[in-house]
């Protein structure tokens, strides 16, 4: 591709992430025609998220709260300004260059992510549990020639095959403190077209190559002025909590971005386990959360011993919401969890809905700008309450790195996200599985996590998974697996009450046949549930 992206020359120098977008006949339809969505050509979103709060008179106020230290606005610039000198005069960045971090939640970690943004680069962020076989295909799927690190995260890194990297900085053991402390802190940042890369985000995906997701200057606010700004409505002073890696993109925008674009406060946990949580929301008087549901659902049952009147929005993402934690977290606090869909290659949440739109249950309606359907294998919508493949428009969208898949994903124009849902006739779309989750057992569609919805409502039940495990008579047969909560015993008797259970409470072909009693569940760092590894586990197991 040449160096015009959408109208407006691009800044990078280095044009890979640029050249390594998809075809534009493979992109999916973009919706930028409504007002909120329309951006000048140049834009630099760290300048609009960071800058622009102190030239509206908010430097002064609380940006980051951590367990280590409290940043204002105008400090936390301050930093983000020196490292992104310490990039450009030190490290020879350019704009385009790939920048790798490493790190947990913390206030270094979102002043060098800025700083990136600010000086033209593109941020590639990490788990930090990621290992150095899994960073380094990152490293070269992504051609990454600088690498900022926690010093306590470095090891694996610098493990990794890394064939472009030339330098590796890390924090915490004073390596960039010192650097920082040698660099001003002014720092004018780069005049990036609207449309330029900005960020690679890595699909937490279950099984084989991770896919690059490219997303652009005008994207990192499009989320903000979307679902942000009109489905979650923060508040100047709102105080942001929630457990999800800044790594991971739900993170990204539930802990910095949205309270950035408003000027808010954002306090940022390094670990914050369900058991833990409460606590942290009462300590800091925190009104919005963002979390998993099987967090929302530890949380409940500790509701009571801690004061969470501070709380007015929850929100839910990252898998399925469950009814009975959405009627456990209401009953424990008085407040509606605000359910919602996103994807990496969506950026973030485009289905949901406002507290007064909530219909328990369902995911919600498609955030404004963004327009949903449910569709059959040849991308035709199905009737009304029918289920079907999920595909959505909207202003940002999927253009992977280099991937064949990126035809998977993009298929006539529209995402199609993997997602099996039903749409009902208000509108309101209802998640069933995800489309290899769905169980076909003697003919019968059955979704899994309906089924676990089911499993969740009875009080012996801590937390489940199901999937299909193979069976010579009816092909699959559905399989749970259970944690108990302590006390109930792990025996045939238990399972026989479960399976009853489910029985009274959706149709009784849907029962589990299959249930297995386990200690824990395989979860991903940001609490998804790995259905892929039950499913491997149910195909070995007799």
């Amino acid at each position: 591709m040449d160096g015009m992206i959408g109208g407006a020359a691009s800044a990078h120098q280095d044009s890979f992430a640029r050249d390594n977008l998809p075809p534009r006949a493979d992109w999916p339809v973009f919706l930028l025609d409504r007002p909120d969505y329309r951006y000048p050509p140049r834009l630099n979103c760290a300048v609009e998220l960071l800058d622009r709060n102190i030239e509206r008179g908010r430097g002064d106020h609380p940006a980051l709260v951590t367990p280590a230290e409290t940043l204002t606005y105008r400090q936390l610039a301050a930093r983000v300004n020196r490292i992104a000198n310490v990039l450009v005069h030190r490290l020879g960045m350019v704009p385009g260059n790939r920048v790798l971090l490493r790190s947990a939640n913390n206030a270094w970690m979102v002043a060098a992510y800025f700083a990136v943004l600010k000086a033209g680069g593109v941020v590639v962020a990490t788990m930090p549990l990621l290992r150095a076989k899994e960073l380094g295909q990152m490293f070269s799927k992504a051609r990454i020639t600088h690498a900022f690190c926690d010093a306590r995260l470095a090891d694996e890194a610098r493990k990794a095959n890394a064939p472009d990297l030339r330098h590796l900085v890390t924090w915490g053991d004073g390596a960039l403190e010192a650097m920082c402390a040698a660099a001003s802190a002014e720092f004018d940042a780069c005049d990036t077209a609207a449309d330029d890369v900005c960020l690679i985000g890595f699909t937490s995906g279950s099984t084989g190559e991770p896919k690059g997701t490219l997303h652009f200057h005008r994207d990192m606010l499009a989320i903000c002025d979307g679902y942000g700004m009109q489905v979650l409505r923060p508040e100047p002073t709102d105080v942001f909590i929630g457990s999800p890696p800044l790594a991971f993109t739900f993170g990204l925008g539930g802990l910095v971005l949205f309270p950035f674009r408003v000027g808010a406060t954002a306090v940022l946990l390094e670990k914050a386990p369900p058991e833990e949580l409460p606590a942290a929301i009462e300590r800091h008087r925190a009104t919005v959360c963002f979390t998993a549901p099987t967090a929302y659902r530890v949380m409940a049952g500790l509701a009571a011993q801690h004061d969470l009147s501070s709380l007015r929005k929850c929100v839910s993402a990252g898998e399925a919401l469950p009814k009975p934690v959405f009627e456990a977290w209401q009953a424990a606090t008085g407040l509606k969890l605000m359910d919602g869909i996103g994807a990496t290659e969506m950026l973030h949440i485009f289905i949901a809905a406002r507290e007064d739109q909530i219909r328990p249950g369902a995911t919600g309606l498609p955030v404004p700008g963004y327009v949903a359907k449910v569709v059959d294998e040849h991308g035709t919508e199905v009737p009304r309450g029918t289920p079907g493949r999920l595909a959505v428009q909207g202003p940002t969208g999927c253009r992977y790195l280099a991937d064949p898949r990126q035809a998977q994903y993009v298929q006539h124009g529209w995402n199609i996200t993997g997602d099996t849902y039903v749409q009902d006739e208000d509108g309101y779309f209802w998640y069933q599985a995800r489309n290899d989750d769905m169980i076909i057992s003697a003919g019968y569609n059955i979704a899994g996590p309906e089924v676990e919805a089911a499993l969740l409502s009875h009080p012996a039940v801590r937390e489940c998974g199901v999937v299909g495990a193979p069976d010579a008579e009816r092909g699959m047969v559905v399989r749970a697996y259970v944690v108990l909560h302590q006390g109930q015993a792990a025996d045939g008797a238990t399972a026989k009450v479960l399976q009853d259970h489910v029985k009274r409470e959706i149709a009784p072909y849907k029962y589990p046949r299959s249930v297995v009693f386990v200690e824990t569940l395989p979860r991903t760092e940001t609490g998804k549930l790995q259905r892929f590894a039950l499913r491997k586990r149910a195909g070995e197991e007799p």
